[in-house]
């Protein structure tokens, strides 16, 4: 499943070239939705956003395409009327004069004016999102602590989007890794210290898999690990899908679990229960 940074950057993406241009035509392959497509068609794009693993597409009448890409689910930015070359049902097709937003598989769509944003029932029940700005290590720290949350499980509590928006099952297992937290382990059980190094991480983990377009581990270390030829697959998480292969830090094998129905990858070592 696409996670926060994936969709941000196919946000950012379809902004580039959609955002102050006129939709020229907007149709879409979900029966449910066709009768937007007069709505929508002839209508400026003024804004993109995302909202967690969600993007809105805002239009000047009012009205917002929300999408969710679910596992499957995939956005395309090509020129005007160019496919690409897919066994994927297109779902979404938004053209300018000159552009082409495709969306493919997904079918968690709607548009939406205004109060229905506020209402739907996915958005409003958010926590914070990793990917914004203004979201600090307070706020992190401020969920983390929270009666809400502080007993849970960190390796459950790290897929729940109530609790931070954005993060799914790569990011889940790289944040916990990189700051040495065994998923077993609740924020009560933790620290402060350990509480402000997860904090930390899990805004610098996901805002560097933004940034690298997925990639989670240091610059320098995927520098010395290219050096050695080593395949994107292997040099692109410090511990996701790495099952049996030595932990970078301290050679134990990584293991795999499974957590939340989901798995998920440990250092036994360096993330000791």
């Amino acid at each position: 499943m696409p996670e926060g940074p994936e969709i941000r950057r196919a946000a950012d993406s379809i902004a580039r070239k959609l955002r102050g241009r006129v939709v020229e035509q907007a149709s879409f392959g979900l029966d449910r939705l066709r009768h937007f497509e007069c709505e929508l068609s002839g209508r400026e794009v003024v804004g993109v956003e995302t909202r967690g693993k969600a993007m809105l597409i805002h239009f000047d009448n009012a009205l917002s395409l929300y999408a969710h890409n679910q596992l499957y689910g995939r956005w395309y930015v090509r020129s005007r009327d160019s496919y690409p070359k897919t066994n994927r049902s297109l779902r979404v097709a938004l053209h300018t004069a000159d552009v082409s937003a495709l969306l493919y598989s997904a079918s968690d769509i709607e548009v939406l004016d205004a109060s229905g944003v506020r209402e739907h029932p996915f958005l409003c029940k958010l926590g914070p999102d990793i990917l914004v700005d203004d979201v600090t290590r307070a706020h992190i720290l401020g969920q983390l602590r929270s009666a809400r949350f502080r007993n849970r499980s960190t390796g459950a509590l790290y897929l729940d989007q109530t609790f931070l928006a954005g993060i799914g099952n790569y990011l889940r297992s790289e944040i916990l890794h990189f700051a040495r937290v065994h998923p077993s382990r609740s924020p009560s059980s933790l620290t402060a210290a350990q509480q402000r190094r997860l904090a930390e991480q899990t805004l610098a983990i996901g805002r560097r898999a933004y940034v690298t377009g997925g990639i989670t581990n240091s610059d320098s270390r995927v520098k010395r690990l290219k050096k050695k030829r080593v395949k994107r697959s292997r040099y692109r998480h410090a511990v996701f899908g790495r099952a049996g292969l030595p932990c970078y830090r301290c050679s134990s094998p990584i293991a795999k679990l499974s957590v939340a129905s989901r798995r998920l990858y440990v250092c036994p070592t360096c993330q000791g229960a």
